[in-house]
């Protein structure tokens, strides 16, 4: 599918400099940390909220792509003389564009699914349902983005017989371009949610928007039990509403039998055609997911007995990219979604981004999925050239195909027939100090592999989603002006998260500042390959080379502690070194004083050793509107300390800024050059009337029962037999207490925990490493089941309000000795 960059220049309009204008492209590039293949590369210089595509252009010209679409602002130096620049309005339009051209360039049937749940299982599970009938392009993960559908499309070509894409949108008039890119013929409809609502006015706005993808389709298939769903869809040639309550519906499903995992129904097609059905699989909304499934089989002809076969072998599509900390000092990427080429890139491109200096990435993964007509030898080829390109140094295959392709690998590589057989011949001590990708098919079990590598086994884990923390950046950027920087509070291991890849994901997203407490912690994250800006709020060190040598900028909050960092800045030879000037403007905590300032700026004007880079100051009551009289009195002080600092530095660019994650919220007239996001990262409301709810928890505390025991009335429970049972009651041993961080005051039934979509009660006191709960209400509960502490259905704030403190300290008396799993998804 190659183009030549003047085919392309024609096609995007462009105004454009072709030096040479041959040159073929076959990838696309809008993220520069993703390059793989330089030379036939095609870079858009995007302008997003998370930043300037254009800021990296040289940098991939040295890495050597020579083809850009960039905006008309863009100034073209003389290092890219021999540069393709494709000058455009909006490389963003033009992306979509050309995506747009190269649908119609191969125009076979296309499957466009949207909805607020469920698009990528319905995606994988028509893949998985599907592949050995008809070569499927689809889309890489959830690419279901303004970005993500044009890349996603770019994959069709000769030999692509259908594809299978998601569409999903964040606010009105997003849409209408995913349709003009995806034109689809057969539209699905998952179901409608309040997930990402933030950009919308109404839950019905938001399906009317997603409902436009399918106008102009030859078949649209939706729940026709949802009104809202079925209001908004309009008429096509062949509608498909499925009901669970209509006989009459084109697809009507009943005789509904759940147990042992796997649930059994019936469906009549047209009012015809009827079969029982079974998946491996219990829950409602993979139920749902299968139905939709269902009738893109119904609709293409697919005969009963290859529907019945098909859907009994379905598995469970997993869509987490998983960071644990791993043995002998490795760190474990673990990648549980579907395992073939396509998704291998940008679990590589995931891993890439976590390679530090002193860290080699090596790589275990299965045989890869594909069709029956795929050229083995072709595959593997490319498979062994892509891990060399991503700087994998070492690679485990498991699986038979591997074994019969190994030559295709370097010498360093190893084989195995099974995963039984990896666990037999390999022990932990094989590993060490390697961050290790983990990816294989459903089949070959790797969470074994997992188990054996994890650091901790702890059934107690603090899953960390790296999503909601990306989520909660942007929900705050979009309440700032765009020239407001963001610095992003990861001090005390990010409020308990674990500061690593909090910090990786926001200087991916393109945070200004991270702000850490102690020397110790910004150090932590230079040796993590942190390369960003970081502030030191409280830079008590004695050792100031090692200040210097990690280029941390310290809070500068005393007279004492600024002549002693400009006096060893001078031992140390260093000029210019940025430093923060802290004012105290009514926390009366830390900082300097108005009435300090002349004598601070003469002694920063008589050196040169440090520079001030911002002044800065500590709201104390921006949470409570009582004390607005008093936050307006810090606003008005910290403005005239401002004045005097910048009026006596007017040759330098010192950023101001006041505001917390509250202030952000009550006080936007405030936000200055730059802003200081903290609790609110981490998806914990300040306020509660409303103006918050797009934020999204970010950490969530999960364990597992580990025994169930009946007893009748009257027992009693735990340490003192201060739990009385008033009823004939079920309770539940999960292995998480007060050495967990699970404060004792949490017991006696003073908080609930959520077992299976039922609050549960604590009973008894607390124990140092395990609690009870009474599961009586819980149907068919059993060992092993899930148990969430806080998160998603438990607000780390209800916690907090229990015991009489603050939501920060919950976060961050999680012990170290939980399990941190992080993930996107």
């Amino acid at each position: 599918m190659d183009y030549s960059i003047s085919e392309i220049a024609k096609i995007i309009g462009s105004d454009s400099l072709l030096p040479a204008p041959d040159s073929k492209i076959s990838r696309l590039l809008t993220d520069s940390r993703s390059l793989t293949y330089p030379s036939d590369t095609l870079f858009f210089a995007l302008e997003t909220s998370s930043g300037d595509g254009h800021r990296y252009v040289k940098s991939l010209y040295d890495r050597g792509v020579r083809s850009f679409v960039v905006s008309g602002s863009f100034s073209c130096s003389d290092d890219l003389q021999d540069a393709n620049i494709l000058y455009v309005e909006s490389p963003l339009a033009a992306l979509q564009t050309l995506a747009a051209n190269h649908r119609r360039r191969y125009n076979v049937p296309l499957i466009a699914i949207t909805g607020s749940r469920g698009k990528t299982t319905v995606k994988e599970w028509l893949n998985q349902l599907l592949q050995a009938d008809i070569e499927i392009v689809r889309s890489p993960r959830s690419y279901n983005s303004q970005i993500g559908v044009p890349l996603s499309v770019w994959q069709l070509d000769k030999d692509s017989a259908m594809g299978i894409f998601e569409a999903g949108i964040s606010q009105p008039g997003e849409m209408a371009k995913l349709k003009e890119i995806l034109k689809p013929e057969i539209g699905i409809f998952t179901n409608i949610g309040p997930a990402h609502s933030a950009g919308f006015e109404s839950i019905e706005q938001k399906c009317r928007e997603k409902a436009l993808l399918l106008d102009g389709c030859r078949c649209v298939i939706y729940n026709a039990d949802d009104p809202l769903i079925s209001g908004c869809v309009k008429a096509v040639p062949e509608m498909i509403g499925w009901s669970r309550t209509d006989p009459e519906a084109p697809l009507y499903i009943c005789d509904v039998v759940r147990g042992n995992g796997r649930t059994e129904f019936r469906y009549i097609y047209k009012g015809g055609q009827s079969a029982v059905l079974e998946i491996p699989f219990e829950g409602e909304h993979e139920l749902e997911n299968a139905i939709h499934c269902l009738a893109v089989m119904l609709l293409l002809g697919i005969n009963q007995e290859t529907i019945r076969r098909r859907m009994e072998s379905l598995t469970l599509v997993g869509t987490r990219l998983e960071v644990i900390e791993g043995v002998n000092g490795c760190l474990l990427v673990h990648d549980n979604y579907t395992s073939d080429f396509n998704s291998l890139a940008p679990a590589l491109d995931f891993m890439k981004r976590r390679i530090t200096p002193d860290c080699k990435a090596m790589v275990i993964v299965s045989d890869l999925m594909h069709d029956a007509d795929t050229d083995l030898e072709d595959l593997y080829r490319r498979m062994a050239e892509l891990l060399a390109i991503a700087g994998v140094s070492r690679v485990i295959g498991i699986g038979p195909e591997l074994m019969a392709h190994k030559g295709c690998f370097g010498p360093e590589s190893e084989f195995f027939a099974s995963t039984e057989e990896f666990l037999h011949k390999k022990s932990t001590s094989d590993f060490r100090g390697e961050l290790i990708l983990i990816k294989g098919a459903p089949e070959f079990g790797f969470g074994r592999i997992c188990e054996l590598l994890e650091a901790r086994q702890h059934e107690t884990v603090l899953e960390i989603n790296l999503d909601a923390v990306v989520s909660n950046f942007n929900a705050f950027r979009s309440r700032i002006k765009p020239t407001t920087a963001i610095a992003c509070m990861i001090k005390a291991s990010g409020y308990g998260a674990g500061p690593h890849e909090l910090a990786r994901t926001l200087q991916a997203q393109g945070a200004s500042y991270l702000a850490v407490a102690v020397h110790d912690e910004g150090a932590d994250l230079r040796r993590a390959g942190i390369t960003m800006p970081i502030l030191v709020l409280n830079p008590t060190v004695e050792n100031f080379h090692a200040l210097f040598a990690d280029r941390l900028e310290p809070e500068i909050y005393s007279f004492d502690f600024l002549r002693a960092l400009i006096r060893e800045a001078g031992r140390y030879g260093i000029t210019d070194y940025p430093v923060h000037i802290k004012i105290d403007s009514g926390m009366h905590r830390l900082g300097f004083l108005k009435e300090d300032l002349s004598e601070l700026i003469e002694l920063l004007r008589s050196q040169d050793r440090v520079v001030p880079r911002s002044i800065f100051s500590h709201l104390c009551a921006a949470d409570d509107p009582m004390e607005d009289d008093y936050t307006q009195q810090q606003f008005d002080y910290f403005d005239e300390c401002c004045r005097m600092l910048l009026s006596a530095f007017p040759e330098r660019k010192i950023l101001r800024h006041i505001l917390n994650s509250t202030g952000i919220t009550r006080f936007p007239d405030h936000q200055l050059d730059m802003v200081r996001l903290g609790i609110g990262l981490y998806g914990v409301k300040t306020m509660h009337d409303g103006s918050q709810d797009d934020l999204r928890p970010v950490s969530s505390l999960n364990t597992v029962i580990i025994s169930l025991k009946n007893w009748p009335e009257g027992t009693t429970i735990g340490y003192n037999r201060r739990g009385t049972l008033k009823r004939q009651s079920v309770i539940a041993t999960i292995p998480v207490g007060y050495a967990d961080g699970i404060n004792r005051h949490l017991g006696y039934g003073n908080t609930s925990v959520m077992v299976n979509g039922v609050k549960c009660p604590t009973i008894g006191s607390i124990c140092m490493d395990a609690c009870m709960i009474d599961v009586t209400d819980v149907a068919d509960v059993k060992v092993g089941d899930r148990v969430e502490i806080f998160g998603e259905n438990i607000p780390v704030d209800d916690l907090a309000e229990v015991l009489g403190t603050i939501p920060y300290e919950v976060l961050t008396s999680v012990s170290q000795r939980v399990k941190r799993v992080y993930y996107r998804e």
